[in-house]
């Protein structure tokens, strides 16, 4: 710190008047910085750019090696799809002439478990492949006439033939899986022949090994060795991702959805979601003529039975009547709360008045478990995508707080591209399940109304995270958040 001296005024002689160089005018101008601070600026820019370049480098290493033993097991998978496509045709050829449909209903799980562990590796390059099976049948019998109506079942289905082709020309496909393997076996070598490991390998005639077209016998060799080492391992880093991702679409192009497959799902899906809405539309019907017979129908014969009775003892007994009109009083204030909760039941008056958003955390607030909110929707939805979010998210909500065992909660609502989302969590023991029967299961039927989906992660000891996506459509671009 610079020490300051106080002077007592008076004048200073030119004696004592420390030297402090020439008069300023004033204030140094600012000037461009100095060399030093150029030089430094520069090493700064340099070393972010190092440790960028580096971090790019480390996340690309570690995706490569990640995408090379997955292309490994690609490679692997050639073999038991060569064994897989030779048996299944097999008995196929068997079936035809009338043989073979015990073995053949054996054979098509394995077949179609292999598919599937194919479209797992598209979807980790990215590329989603869809399931095109028929649904299975709900039961066959278990004599010669079941396994035919099996066998039936699975050669008329043309994804069935569609893996049989996949099986055959993964055998040959399959292959580029060790492409990676190999880069960075080859990388290996010359970093190995790069590192002096090149003179046990010389001939008896001097001759040395050849990497990447340079006969490696001395130590300038070996150092290019080195160097072209070096240009392998990037090639191996840039080509894996697409190596992958060539096999991806190979899979999707062979195992995924057909024009024909994708349009016969979706009628199928529409005739079970149209069968689904009218089971729970009869279902809603029959709760509110019930709530109403059991609960306000019923008070309010009770309560013209009490005005009856009132009437009766008005002049005979004063006391009587009034306390037949308190009872009055007090039956109509039950059935008139009963009315208003039949009418949530239905329609929910703070999802009217307030919209979607605030009807959410409501609902969030009024459970017993803390929740961290966060929902960002457009402010008008269709009523009907409103209602079913609204009692999705009521039913998982109370779900957690009835079954979880949780101490805390998290409730994520959004909406991108035409679709809304919503996220529930818990840190609770985990174990829901879909099971017919639960409130799971009357989610999804209910979701699946409007094309919607539900999907549940929640493994022994938690935590549990439910997702469901709508498709809809906002009438107005702006959007809520909180």
């Amino acid at each position: 710190m610079r020490e300051r001296t106080m002077v007592a005024e008076g004048p200073v002689s030119d004696r004592e008047r420390p030297d402090t160089g020439p008069p300023s005018a004033g204030p140094p101008a600012a000037g461009p910085p100095t060399g030093g601070g150029q030089a430094r600026s520069a090493r700064e820019r340099a070393l972010d750019l190092g440790e960028f370049t580096l971090a790019a480098v480390r996340r690309r290493t570690r995706r490569a090696t990640l995408d090379t033993a997955v292309g490994t097991v690609v490679g692997g998978s050639t073999m038991p799809s060569l064994a897989l496509f030779l048996v299944t045709a097999y008995f196929v050829i068997l079936f035809v002439i009338g043989i073979g449909a015990v073995a053949l209903p054996v054979c098509i799980p394995a077949v179609r478990w292999l598919c599937n562990r194919a479209r797992r590796v598209a979807g980790w390059t990215g590329v989603r492949v869809e399931v095109p099976y028929q649904p299975e049948p709900p039961e066959f019998e278990k004599d010669i006439v079941g396994w035919m109506r099996r066998c039936k079942w699975i050669l008329t289905d043309r994804a069935t033939w569609r893996d049989l082709l996949w099986l055959f020309l993964n055998t040959g496909v399959g292959m580029i899986g060790f492409i990676p393997a190999a880069l960075l076996y080859y990388v290996g070598e010359g970093l190995v022949l790069a590192g002096g490991l090149w003179q046990p390998l010389l001939g008896d005639d001097g001759t040395g090994r050849m990497y990447c077209g340079v006969v490696v016998d001395s130590w300038p060799a070996a150092a290019a060795a080195g160097f072209l080492a070096l240009g392998v391992f990037a090639l191996w880093l840039w080509t894996t991702p697409f190596i992958l991702k060539g096999y991806a679409y190979f899979t999707r192009y062979l195992l995924g959805h057909t024009d024909t497959t994708r349009l016969a799902s979706r009628v199928r899906h529409l005739a079970e979601s149209r069968s689904g809405a009218l089971d729970t539309q009869a279902a809603e019907l029959r709760r509110i003529e019930r709530d109403l017979h059991d609960g306000a129908q019923a008070r309010l014969v009770g309560l013209g039975m009490t005005l009856g009775a009132a009437d009766r003892h008005l002049d005979k007994d004063t006391e009587e009547a009034r306390r037949l009109l308190r009872e009055a009083r007090a039956s109509s204030v039950l059935a008139l709360r009963e009315l208003r909760d039949l009418v949530r039941g239905i329609h929910p008056p703070v999802l009217a008045e307030r919209g979607l958003a605030d009807a959410l955390r409501a609902l969030a607030i009024a459970g017993p478990l803390p929740f961290d909110v966060s929902v960002t929707i457009p402010p008008q939805l269709s009523a009907p995508v409103e209602s079913a979010v609204y009692f999705s998210v009521s039913e998982l909500l109370t779900n957690v707080a009835k079954h979880a065992g949780a101490s805390r909660g998290e409730l994520t609502v959004g909406y991108e591209r035409g679709v809304l989302r919503a996220r529930v969590s818990d840190n609770g023991r985990g174990g829901a399940s879909m099971s017919e029967g639960s409130g799971l299961a009357g989610i999804r039927r209910r979701l699946a109304a409007f094309d919607g989906t539900i999907d549940i992660s929640s493994p022994p000891g938690g935590p549990t995270v439910t997702e469901l996506e709508i498709p809809c459509a906002s009438s107005s671009p702006r959007t809520f958040s909180s």
